[in-house]
């Protein structure tokens, strides 16, 4: 049944894809090719459509692509793309972005391992923690906001591991150009090919954006609600390692193999609304005027829990308190209000200035005592704080700095950021960009509870202080290559104690130095591509607690081109990915974090993927056969400890556009 429904759904995409235009209208709209030209000519909307009124693709007979606005919470905005490039080969993925510096977990939805970091901050406030759980959760960033002539749907869909499936669905609509409305929602359900390894999650995002005729006032607000749920299962059981590594064909049906528990599961939770407006005080009339000045608000509300639930105490975690119905529940209410005065000028630049308020509320609902010490239930407060920005661009060089401070509160926190770029040409652009920064250790390190004895705590650590700068060269003629280097002080980090052998928080209070070296090179001949992304990194940290692999390379062998008079555009290649051994981060679920050990390196084991992808008109298809190489070149992938990378797959998917 389930092979007649996909069957059925694929004809019906080639079906539509093919009956959206006809290949004699698709091919008048385009200009003429250019064999290297492997962005695809083609965002198959680039050019005004819908003009031929016997395509129903957009009624608006105006309507351009670059019509199709996506705003972000900064107000940038960049229009819709419906091409197919390598780069969005690497984003067809669980988080719909490049995940070239992480490593995947088994199963879908589960959490990821980092091969590197990014030091850069420009928070104030603590995290919540469960950050293991938070790479799907969507932030502020996260969310953008959209301007169309037409209503727009984005479907996203992408199969899972054994039973289950992938869906991101996308609805965009102005019911008039000052008002627009957006609701999405993502979901994803998948069993996974282990014992006890179901995920289940859920992103609903609205979205509205409003804006008088005269542009004086402009809104912008959001609604997210998410719910992330893993099943746990501690990874394999010690004495069932030697037979995943070993390739037994008896054990080649994963759900043989042993792992440490199967009663427990995690969950992370969170709403969220935000609005974001402003009104022009003075506004700029005309191109001969000088001046704008702007008065705006952001109040934000943020409520999340994690909870952590198990059947029956295991020894995995120590004693607890009780032996049967383990769980705790962490709570963490925010709200975030900021007034901002933004001046304009355009001699001076672009000034603005803020204050801002945090009322925190982080906890649990008891207080716990403890070996005679006792451990708070709640950390409450208040924390005041301001911040300043400047940007300026000047024929072709760009300057911008940032900075913020809490000036009185329960954290301490500041940061500053200054970033200066230059265009050499069109094609070239260089930039220099350093960050300081000072923040409170996340609230998980600072305070935790749970039934499990070993997981309560309540410290005052330092905060963790940063000096990131960084060198970029943009160029898709010559190479892109990013350069950091990172001087972090008071470095936070979960690891076993010496003591008992179980996770605990630290703080590392010697200065550690981290260089990362990042380059991609785009090669094109004709038809064929070799896209190359490499890292290099090296950590100066005597008591190992960043650790990274030393190189991560990924390369992408490509082959492009159209058919069918051009409606079907074609892209199919392999993909090559290798890490460095490394001593790699293991995960602890109570927790949901990962935590440093330096007890044995992983890696150095390679993935292969090979591809098939098409676009017809705005359909984006692909089938992708992952880790080909995995009977041949051993079991020894492993995505942390005890727990294993995926095994061989084959994937489809789809991401498809439709204008109404």
């Amino acid at each position: 049944m389930k092979q007649k429904i996909l069957i059925f759904f694929l004809l019906s995409v080639f079906h539509f894809g093919y009956s959206q235009v006809s290949p004699k209208q698709e091919l008048q709209k385009r200009p003429s090719q250019n064999n290297n030209q492997n962005n695809i000519l083609n965002d198959s909307l680039s050019s005004s459509f819908g003009r031929d009124r016997s395509n129903n693709v957009v009624k608006n007979e105006d309507a351009k692509i670059t019509d199709y606005l996506i705003i972000s919470h900064k107000r940038d905005s960049v229009h819709l793309d419906t091409t197919l490039t390598i780069k969005k080969e690497y984003k067809f993925n669980y988080l719909r972005k490049d995940n070239f510096e992480l490593l995947q977990f088994a199963n879908v939805g589960q959490t990821y391992n980092s091969l590197a970091y990014q030091f850069a901050n420009n928070k104030l406030m603590p995290l919540f923690g469960a950050r293991a759980r938070h790479f799907n959760f969507m932030e502020v960033e996260d969310i953008n906001y959209y301007r169309v002539p037409t209503p727009l749907t984005d479907l996203y869909y992408k199969t899972a591991f054994t039973q289950g499936q992938q869906l991101d669905a996308l609805l965009t609509v102005n019911t008039s150009p000052q008002l627009n409305f957006s609701i999405a929602y993502k979901g994803m359900r998948s069993i996974g090919k282990y014992q006890h390894q179901l995920t289940s999650t859920g992103n609903f995002r609205f979205t509205t954006s409003y804006n008088t005729k005269n542009n004086r006032y402009i809104a912008n607000a959001h609604f997210v609600a998410q719910d992330l749920m893993n099943e746990e299962n501690g990874g394999l059981k010690d004495s069932n390692l030697i037979y995943f590594e070993n390739g037994d064909p008896e054990f080649k049906d994963r759900g043989v193999l042993e792992v440490n528990f199967e009663d427990a599961e995690s969950i992370l939770k969170g709403k969220r609304f935000r609005l974001d407006h402003l009104y022009y005080i003075v506004q700029q009339k005309d191109s001969l005027s000088n001046n704008n000045l702007s008065l705006g608000h952001i109040i934000s509300f943020e409520d999340k829990f994690f909870q952590f639930d198990q059947v029956s105490e295991n020894s995995y975690f120590g004693e607890s308190f009780k032996p049967r119905d383990i769980s705790k529940r962490v709570t963490l209410e925010n709200l975030y209000n900021e007034l901002n005065l933004r001046y304009t000028n355009k001699t001076l630049g672009n000034f603005q200035f803020n204050v801002n308020h945090n009322d925190f509320n982080y906890g649990y609902d008891n207080v716990l005592v403890l070996n005679g010490n006792k451990i708070t239930n709640r950390l409450k407060g208040n924390v005041f704080g301001v911040g300043a920005s400047y940007a300026k661009t000047i024929n072709k060089f760009e300057l911008q700095g940032e900075l913020g401070v809490n000036i009185s509160g329960d954290f301490d926190g500041n940061y500053l950021t200054a970033k200066a770029a230059y265009a050499i040409s069109n094609d070239i652009k260089l930039s220099a960009k350093i960050n300081s920064s000072s923040k409170a250790a996340n609230y998980n390190f600072l305070l935790y509870q749970h039934d499990y004895k070993n997981y309560n705590w309540q410290n005052n650590f330092n905060n963790t202080k940063t000096q990131d700068l960084e060198f970029q060269l943009q160029s898709n003629k010559f190479v892109n290559l990013t350069l950091n280097f990172t001087s972090i002080s008071d470095h936070m980090f979960f690891a076993k104690s010496e003591f008992d052998g179980m996770v605990k928080p630290f703080q590392n209070t010697n200065t550690i130095n981290y260089l990362k070296l990042k380059v991609e090179k785009d090669i094109r001949y004709k038809n064929l591509g070799l896209y190359n992304t490499v890292m290099y990194q090296n950590v100066q940290d005597d008591a190992q607690t960043l650790n990274v692999p030393q190189f991560v390379t990924r390369n992408t062998l490509y082959y492009s081109n159209h058919f069918f008079k051009n409606a079907l555009f074609l892209q199919t290649g392999v993909t090559f990915n290798y890490f460095t051994k490394y001593y790699m981060n293991a995960y602890d679920p109570v927790l949901a974090e990962f935590y440093t050990q330096t007890e044995k390196k992983y890696g150095a084991f390679p993935r292969m993927d090979f591809f098939i992808n098409a676009k017809i008109r705005q359909t984006r298809i692909y089938l992708k056969a992952e880790h080909l190489n995995s009977a041949w070149t051993g079991y020894n992938y492993y995505s942390a400890p005890n727990h294993p990378y995926r095994d061989f797959a084959v994937r489809f998917g789809v991401v498809w556009n439709f204008f109404m």
